[in-house]
């Protein structure tokens, strides 16, 4: 029988996996958190199942000796070399459409949080509950006419944008990869440049991969083009986003305030400038920033459409089936 491995994330009693598997593969987790973990247990692997607690290189492609497919359960593919994987006749596959409505739901969830000033009020009250006035949070202006500027508009960012349309915004976006006409049809404005996008939007959102061309897209000088007091939410990969610009951002008031679900190093240092910032009672961030644990795809529904997902793709490869969501080319 067919050996499947789950490399991270995942230490449960795997019941999805090993019913979709069931007759086909053997399931193991790994539980690892670097690529060191996986030495010496994933050579004779049929299938990969992997999420985004480590990195699947060249060096780990190499030891694998009967590999038919390496599964990103989740929509991201940055942390596995699916080229060199295509080199070695290995097809590589990701799970593109098993979180959407959670994750637009949590940028649009974490932008009302910091526009409507709910978490600053929330942390000013705690601190110090005197006066109990809306006053000690303003100003705070409506939202409504206002424009989210979206980086990105796949499945999620198109979204959010439907999201932040029916909340009565204005919607502009960049994506230099969506055909023509699809601005026209969702009725939202296209930009031909991030900068023009980030001067004209009061709430920022990215929605886009992690590439060569999207990494630190988000950084200190982009970030002065927002206008003052504008809001960053990054629901995407973390290092879309320079985080090291965000403590100087907050402070000045240039940025009026972040909400981060993915860093580039999960969990972070405790010596992240961002989360130095974040926990100083005297920064500005410890009250205009909210931080996440990679959660914005999480529910009960996303989790198991996730895992299923993934469980599928790894079954049809087994079996010698067409499979969806290839990401490498490989037949």
């Amino acid at each position: 029988m067919h050996r499947v491995v789950i490399t991270d994330f995942l230490n449960d009693d795997l019941a999805p996996e090993r019913k979709g598997l069931a007759g086909v593969a053997e399931v193991e987790a790994l539980d690892g958190y670097s690529e060191r973990d996986l030495v010496g247990r994933i050579e004779d692997a049929a299938a990969i199942m992997m999420y985004h607690n480590l990195a699947v290189s060249k060096e780990t492609i190499d030891r694998l000796h009967c590999c038919r497919l390496i599964v990103r359960c989740g929509a991201g593919i940055d942390n596995v070399d699916h080229v060199y994987a295509a080199s070695r006749g290995i097809k590589v596959a990701n799970v593109p459409d098993y979180g959407t409505e959670e994750v637009a739901d949590s940028a649009i969830g974490m932008m009302l949080a910091l526009v409507r000033g709910v978490n600053l009020y929330n942390v000013r009250m705690r601190e110090q509950p005197d006066p109990w006035m809306y006053s000690v949070a303003g100003p705070i202006f409506r939202l409504r006419g206002r424009q989210l500027g979206i980086v990105g508009l796949g499945r999620i960012g198109t979204a959010v944008a439907l999201r932040a349309k029916a909340l009565g915004m204005q919607v502009g976006f960049y994506d230099p990869y969506k055909p023509d006409g699809y601005d026209k049809a969702l009725g939202v404005r296209r930009y031909e440049s991030v900068e023009e996008l980030f001067a004209a939007s009061h709430v920022l959102s990215l929605h886009c991969p992690l590439t060569d061309e999207t990494k630190h897209v988000v950084n200190a000088e982009s970030l002065r083009l927002l206008p003052r007091g504008a809001f960053v939410v990054n629901t995407a990969r973390g290092g879309v986003v320079d985080t090291s610009a965000l403590p100087d951002a907050l402070a000045s008031g240039h940025l009026g305030g972040a909400a981060i679900d993915v860093l580039v190093g999960e969990p972070p240092a405790a010596d992240d400038p961002l989360l130095v910032a974040w926990r100083d009672r005297s920064h500005p961030a410890y009250e205009r920033l909210i931080v996440n644990p990679h959660a914005a795809f999480y529910s009960v529904e996303g989790l198991l459409d996730m895992r299923t997902k993934g469980t599928e793709a790894c079954r049809r490869a087994l079996l010698g089936l067409s499979l969806r969501n290839v990401v490498n080319g490989v037949c």
